[in-house]
């Protein structure tokens, strides 16, 4: 967690209804968050992982990039596919410095006649100076501290979303959609940050809280602070910047080259300076090191349906000779939940 500072926190549209759910505020990114409900971190993350959590996340940065050759133009930023990337469709990415070190990740929608973003909370301020610096006459439009963004993760988040939304049950992964939720027009991405399926909801902040009780009251949904968010994705493999990236960090020694197509690296990612080259891992070492950090993973594949994958091990399975694990976690001993989204960080 974030340490205090002297400038005041800033609270998400959801600050009084964690406050009426019993939860522990933090610092967190400069905002007020709960880092727990009287569930407790340990109960919030096997929920999560055995019916579904409801994350508040509005204090991610929402941005909406317009404008002739936005595409191509993001593309210098970013050593993402965005080109190939379809309307509706959703990629994870980050910028990175001209010594390779990344500066941030981020997910990136074509919402058709503008791209849309969602970076850290950390490093937004960051992130919106970069991009107005970095993209000359793209309109660059932050939508603000009171913009909404809820996440619905766990393997029952379909079939509660679509007793409001029908149609979020045939949404593909990495997908995002506009849709009314009651009424409430909402965007919705079948996306998240845990290892589940699920979905993060974006809503204009004065209704926020009416999608959060309205979800809250189904029976398999529960409140979900930040730190079952941080133990989930640690779980899953995934990383978290400021603690396994960073500016120091690459994306080949953060194992992310995955996020990177074979066109981008054919036609060189981003601009190279003697010293980015420098940095860069190539030829035979690097690849036999990023080989090595893969060695006894199972990547899993992406559903073309709204089905997620059969559950699978992040990690392969010990051989039969090896020792029992110690129990560290409740699934050392058995094989972890399903986790059909996830690739490992390192």
């Amino acid at each position: 967690m974030s340490s205090e500072t002297d400038s005041p926190l800033l609270t998400t549209p959801l600050n009084a209804l964690h406050r009426e759910l019993g939860a522990k505020m933090v610092p967190f990114a400069g905002y007020d968050m709960p880092v727990q409900y009287p569930l407790g971190v340990l109960k919030e993350h096997l929920h999560t992982r055995e019916q579904a959590g409801l994350f508040d996340v509005s204090h991610m940065g929402q941005v909406i990039l317009r404008g002739d050759g936005v595409v191509d133009a993001l593309e210098k930023l970013v050593p993402g596919e965005l080109k190939a990337l379809k309307e509706g469709r959703i990629r994870y990415s980050f910028f990175t410095n001209d010594q390779g070190g990344i500066l941030d990740d981020l997910m990136i929608a074509n919402r058709g006649d503008h791209l849309f973003l969602v970076v850290n909370a950390a490093c937004k301020v960051q992130d919106i100076a970069h991009l107005t610096a970095g993209l000359p006459g793209i309109e660059v439009e932050y939508l603000g501290d009171d913009r909404g963004l809820l996440a619905l993760q766990g393997p029952t988040a379909a079939a509660v979303l679509a007793r409001f939304v029908p149609e979020v049950a045939t949404m593909p992964f990495m997908s995002m959609v506009n849709a009314s939720l009651k009424g409430i027009p909402v965007t919705i991405a079948r996306s998240g940050y845990t290892g589940e399926d699920g979905y993060e909801i974006g809503i204009d902040g004065a209704r926020t809280e009416d999608v959060a009780r309205l979800l809250l009251a189904e029976p398999e949904v529960a409140a979900i602070g930040l730190g079952a968010r941080d133990s989930l994705r640690l779980e899953a493999g995934l990383c978290l910047y400021g603690h396994d990236i960073d500016t120091t960090t690459t994306p080949v020694e953060a194992g992310l080259t995955w996020a990177i197509s074979k066109r981008r690296r054919e036609e060189g990612a981003t601009p190279v300076t003697p010293s980015s080259a420098a940095s860069w891992p190539r030829g035979p070492r690097a690849t036999a090191s990023a080989s090595s950090r893969r060695a006894g993973r199972r990547r899993a594949n992406t559903p073309k349906s709204r089905t997620p994958a059969a559950r699978r091990w992040v990690r392969s399975p010990p051989a039969a000779s090896a020792p029992a694990p110690t129990p560290r976690s409740p699934w050392a001993t058995s094989p972890p939940p399903t986790l059909p989204w996830a690739r490992p960080c390192r």
